[in-house]
């Protein structure tokens, strides 16, 4: 595992939604040195923005893309 013991927390938090059913979560915290050990740092190019952003018709072709229903192809390409 790449953490130790003592780099990672996790808090689990329980309560009841506002129906009085029960609800719960949980934050996971992991230690900055223990990420920048493995290469996850603030000065690491994917961190920042590096151009501009895509154009509106991208975002909404993704949109599009991601809600169409799925297709089944046969198993012969049809």
């Amino acid at each position: 595992m790449p953490f130790e013991g003592h780099e990672i927390r996790i808090d689990l938090m329980c309560g009841k939604d506002a129906e009085g059913r029960p609800h719960g979560t949980f934050g996971l915290n992991v230690d900055a040195r223990a990420l920048r050990r493995l290469g996850l740092h603030p000065g690491q190019p994917s961190s920042v923005v590096d151009g501009p952003s895509p154009p509106a018709w991208w975002h909404a072709a993704g949109e599009r893309y991601a809600t169409r229903s799925v297709v089944r192809r046969r198993h012969d390409g049809r």
